[in-house]
């Protein structure tokens, strides 16, 4: 039995019977267990996966999701320094991942994963099970879909470290870039790592694919890093809020001329709003969101 239950995250719990009606309670019904815990948990009524230490730590660790404060302090720039995982799961989209997660980042590590369809089980404080349950009950009520990846160059990756790094900076700067092996016609440009300067070379390739052609740009955070996936008739944009804080005021701008916008937010007030189409894109703001939120777009 797969853990990551269909295209849910899977939750890994060492807890015994005791905590049952905590798991209840965060409507979590299915997760993996030790298997010395697994029988017991399915005769309580609850979907459970055998799982063993040494089988979850065989998979590929994540990093926490969120802003590494350390590596802020450090740093020459005062940009955030952001944690994310998006580019492991695009770099390894058939791999199999899991978390170790500190206090308060398992909703987001969720959504992460979620946003990426990644195969990712989360290892969580025991205190962050209702956070977690309220993101993956929300994540269920999400309509699937699906879209291939919308990318505006290719990278050419050696599976060096070097490549690794830029691959990282690049999904910070939300810079939409398909892995290719060798240059792909389709595509307007391609790139490869020949750089000891990794902030370099990301700023190299912002400035050849111009900021007014990018096909996503997001304004009003430094936080917020997007996946964006579409076709000819629809597009979908997951947007991921790495700060600890609500955001309001963010503003993206597409390529494409869409009709209309639908959000999908925990707790969302509202809808998109200050709707634009010119030139051949198409911009809007979103109400204020938390840690994750999708943006679907139809013409």
């Amino acid at each position: 039995m797969i853990c990551a239950l269909a295209l849910l995250p899977g939750l890994f719990w060492t807890g015994g019977l005791d905590t049952a009606a905590a798991m209840r309670h965060a409507g979590i019904e299915q997760f993996c267990a030790p298997p010395a815990l697994a029988a017991t948990w399915k005769q309580a009524g609850f979907s459970v996966a055998p799982l063993t230490t040494e089988e979850l730590h065989s998979r590929i660790k994540l990093s926490t999701p969120g802003i590494d404060r350390k590596v802020m302090v450090a740093s020459a720039t005062t940009a955030p320094w952001v944690d994310a995982n998006g580019w492991r799961f695009r770099r390894k989209p058939d791999g199999e991942f899991y978390y170790e997660l500190g206090p308060r980042s398992a909703a987001l590590a969720a959504a992460e994963a979620f946003a990426f369809g990644a195969n990712a089980v989360l290892q969580i404080e025991p205190a962050d099970l209702d956070e977690v349950g309220k993101m993956l009950q929300f994540l269920r009520t999400i309509p699937e879909k699906t879209l291939p990846d919308i990318a505006d160059f290719g990278f050419i990756d050696d599976g060096s470290d070097d490549a690794a790094e830029i691959l990282n900076l690049l999904s910070r700067r939300n810079l939409l870039y398909q892995i290719v092996r060798v240059a792909d016609p389709r595509l307007r440009l391609n790139v490869r790592s020949n750089s000891d300067n990794p902030q370099l070379f990301a700023a190299k390739i912002r400035e050849q694919l111009k900021d007014e052609q990018r096909s996503l740009r997001v304004y009003g955070s430094e936080v917020v890093l997007c996946r964006l996936v579409g076709d000819a008739a629809e597009a979908r944009i997951h947007v991921l809020n790495y700060g600890r804080r609500a955001l309001e005021g963010v503003r993206l701008r597409v390529r494409g001329s869409y009709a209309h916008a639908k959000l999908y937010a925990p707790g969302a007030s509202g809808q998109p709003t200050d709707f634009a189409v010119a030139e051949g894109f198409t911009e809007f703001s979103l109400p204020e969101i938390g840690a994750y939120a999708v943006v679907d777009l139809g013409r």
